[in-house]
């Protein structure tokens, strides 16, 4: 192994006699789905050896196949198994449930890979991206304002410039001006330039992870190569050189969104005193510190914006350029200007004091517009591009993107109103000692009631449906266990299975709903902030008693509803770490978000296929380069996509000489219907036609896998007829117990697997021409 691992390196390539039988040997490379694995159960073998890898993704061997390759003939007739375990990359400890804090970043990114098939609509497709992009910046200011609201407003201005709240937090006392004193931090300016820290802690920390996660997940570089002419058709972008190496563009948003972060927070500091030095008359020369700095303000927002809209993905070519001057100085100079801001902030002012809220709680408004009318225009841009090319399975006729990106800005919007209403509860109680959070959040808040009485009618509706669906499928299961004795409670319990996996499909409906009632509820809310700048329940004072007491009643479960959802959340990713139950039922979610690179938002969680993909076309390269032998491609679930993607990226004369086995896959019922632009029928077709063959297992009760669906004749050739579960409707002397139910798991388990491989394996020719030598720069063969 060391030998042909020095051969796939340096590109060197063994000579015909010197491959060890390569017509008879084969390989099965084991890829696992959702929830992750050991090698030990992948291989079904306690005594097992890491072949290639670390401690984070690996391929694994039984131990007694570690030099197989120097012993073929003891492995005619069956081929040698190894398993790629890649579930460090998104599951460990519980401190990666902080990663779910930036679930809004990952699902606005998402959004950006949701864009519906089209053709000769460049500028269309790059005005999609760029909305989605500007639409994750939103978020990052959001998320930025929400921490200044809590440690500039609440805190610093009004708990510490109120003396009741004070006394209360004697731990505030030294900035308060009565409990101190007059003390140096007391005044206004001085407050804020100190609880600035925390928010600009908060950017600085997203940037560390940012670029942290970058290097320990994404650094990996794929092989290098030329793009096909296939490529530049835009059938899929996933074969593309330069897809799973997004450095460039990752460097450039960080660096934007980390100064828009600091720019954040400055303008939160300095606004406020340059107001207060303009309305007071006070020096002339503090007034002109304040017009400049608003003016480099607006300048530096400005740069943000051009940085965010010059430039997307570059994919046609593995790009290893870095825009260092950009990279380095947009973060240093919003650091630098942030700095001034303090000076300028911390002047003495001593007539000056915090009444009120802090000047300029409309931000959190402004913010909420902007993302309604983005969501908007992305949907006609998203409709556009739908209608150059429809088809009937794409979610939501293509408004999948712009409605996730809706569900993006809403969860912003409600981990920032619920860290905002927990503290001003903490800091006040029901004292009303200080005016609290903005109105608009408080706004936010009290259509979280309404919006749970929508899900609650949709929770109805989806649970009729499953009745129905439950009574039909009883007719179906009596006839696939014809001959069998009846028994209506096992009959009832594979029905009701069958009809709770059909409900995926029922998602996109769900989806569009919610978004389109948030995103009414959303303009109401502000709308209602806007007109009444009271919160809804003095709005509502002296209407109608029904009115008046629907606004109070849901103004109060909001605020509290808003609060307990945060801890639930952070409660469940916690739990969804540490319990495989859990991740496996809500894995397949999070691993969906975080298989996508970074391409609208720099802070959402990392990307594993970045180190997975290139591991997988590493492997099958040099393996092949190697032995000259056969390779099956097995995935299950998630690894099913994995495995898709890596063999996107192989060359023909490798990837003719590659079988791909899928069970229990999502390629075409959940990427091929929510990503319809790189996993649509034209690619899944693509894949079929330049693979020696495919083969995909799926059973009635899995709810996430399902048949891939090829148009026209290739779909027979692909999909086998779905695999009966449980296997054995009663006892049999084979099955004295009742069989399990297996849904989505043990696909090894059914004698069809065993088969389907088999066939995969005779059906890759021993006649086709190994890769030759002469090959492009990174050792990936060239076609034959």
């Amino acid at each position: 192994m060391e030998r042909a691992r020095e051969h796939a390196s340096t590109g060197e390539l063994d000579s015909p006699a010197q491959r060890p039988e390569k017509a008879e040997t084969a390989l099965e490379l084991l890829v696992h789905g959702v929830g992750g694995t050991t090698p030990e159960e992948m291989l079904n073998d306690p005594r097992t050896v890491r072949i290639t890898g670390d401690a984070t993704a690996a391929v694994f061997r039984r131990a007694d196949d570690a030099d197989a390759e120097q012993r073929p003939d003891d492995y005619r007739g069956r081929p040698v198994r190894e398993a790629y375990v890649w579930c460090n990359l998104t599951s460990g400890n519980g401190a990666r449930a902080l990663w779910l804090l930036l679930l809004p970043f990952m699902v606005v990114n998402l959004a950006h890979w949701m864009r519906p098939t089209t053709r000769g609509r460049k500028r269309t497709v790059r005005l999609y991206g760029l909305l989605v992009r500007l639409a994750g910046l939103t978020l990052t200011v959001l998320l930025v304002a929400a921490a200044c609201e809590v440690a500039l407003d609440l805190t610093a201005w009004q708990c510490a410039g109120t003396r009741a709240c004070v006394e209360e937090h004697s731990w505030l006392g030294f900035l308060s001006p009565d409990v101190s004193g007059g003390g140096w931090w007391s005044q206004p300016g001085r407050r804020l330039a100190l609880a600035c820290l925390v928010p600009a802690a908060l950017t600085g920390l997203l940037w560390y992870l940012s670029h942290r996660t970058w290097s320990a997940y994404e650094s990996q570089q794929p092989m290098s190569r030329r793009a096909e002419p296939d490529e530049e058709t835009g059938r899929t972008g996933l074969g593309r050189p330069g897809f799973w190496y997004g450095r460039r563009l990752v460097a450039r948003l960080r660096a934007a969104h980390t100064a828009a972060g600091f720019l954040t927070v400055s303008a939160a500091v300095g606004t406020s005193a340059a107001r207060y030095d303009r309305d007071s008359g006070g020096p002339a020369v503090l007034g002109t510190l304040g017009w400049l700095l608003d003016a480099t303000l607006a300048v530096g927002a400005a740069v943000v914006l051009w940085v965010v809209c010059r430039r997307g993905r570059s994919e046609n070519r593995l790009d290893q350029e870095l825009d260092q001057t950009l990279v380095r100085w947009l973060p240093v100079g919003s650091i630098a200007l942030l700095a001034l801001t303090l000076v300028y902030a911390g002047w003495s002012r001593p007539d000056w004091h915090s009444t009120g809220r802090l000047p300029g709680d409309m931000t959190f408004g402004g913010i909420a517009l902007v993302q309604g009318l983005l969501v908007i225009v992305l949907g006609v841009v998203a409709h556009i591009l739908y209608r150059t090319r429809p088809d009937t399975r794409t979610a939501m006729r293509g408004l999948a993107g712009p409605a996730v990106a809706m569900l993006a800005c809403a969860l912003g919007g409600v981990m920032s109103g619920g860290v905002s209403q927990r503290v001003a509860d903490w800091l006040d109680g029901t004292r009303d000692s200080i005016p609290g959070p903005p109105v608009l959040l408080t706004w936010q808040a009290s259509v979280i009631p309404p919006l749970l009485v929508v899900l609650a009618c949709l929770v109805g509706w989806l649970a009729r449906r499953s009745w129905q669906l439950r009574g039909r499928e009883m007719d179906t299961v009596e006839l696939d266990y014809k001959g069998e004795p009846k028994d209506t409670a096992r009959t009832r319990r594979i029905a009701s299975t069958r009809a709770m996996a059909a409900l995926t499909d029922r998602a996109p409906r769900m989806v569009g709903v919610v978004s389109s009632v948030t995103l009414l509820l959303g303009a109401g809310a502000l709308a209602g902030a806007l007109v009444t700048e009271d919160p809804p329940g003095e709005a509502a004072r002296g209407a109608y008693a029904f009115v008046q007491g629907a606004a109070e009643t849901a103004q109060a479960l909001g605020s509290w509803l808003i609060g307990f959802g945060f801890i639930l959340f952070v409660t469940w990713g916690r739990r969804a770490y540490k319990d495989p139950a859990a991740r496996r039922t809500i894995g397949i979610l999070w691993d969906v978000g975080t298989f996508w690179p970074r391409a609208a938002h720099p802070f959402a969680p990392p990307c594993y296929a970045e180190r997975a993909v290139p591991d997988l076309t590493w492997r099958m390269a040099s393996w092949i380069r190697a032995t000259g032998g056969r390779l099956v491609l097995s995935g299950h679930s998630q690894g099913s996509v994995l495995a898709a993607a890596a063999a996107w990226q192989l060359k023909p004369s490798v990837r003719k000489r590659i079988a791909l086995l899928t069970y229990g896959s999502p390629l075409e019922r959940l990427y091929g219907r929510w990503f319809p632009a790189h996993f649509g029928p034209a690619a899944l077709t693509s894949l079929h036609r330049e693979v020696a063959c495919w083969r995909n297992l799926y059973r009635l009760t899995d709810p996430i896998g399902g048949p891939v669906r090829l148009p026209g004749d290739c779909g027979p050739q692909v999909d086998r007829e779905p695999l009966k579960d449980p296997l054995a409707y009663g006892r049999t002397e084979k099955q004295p117990l009742p069989a399990p139910i297996l849904g989505h798991s043990e696909y090894q388990a059914d004698p069809a697997f065993a088969d389907e491989r088999e066939l995969l394996l005779a059906r890759l020719r021993p006649d086709v021409p190994a890769p030759r030598a002469q090959d492009d720069e990174g050792g990936v063969p060239q076609s034959s």
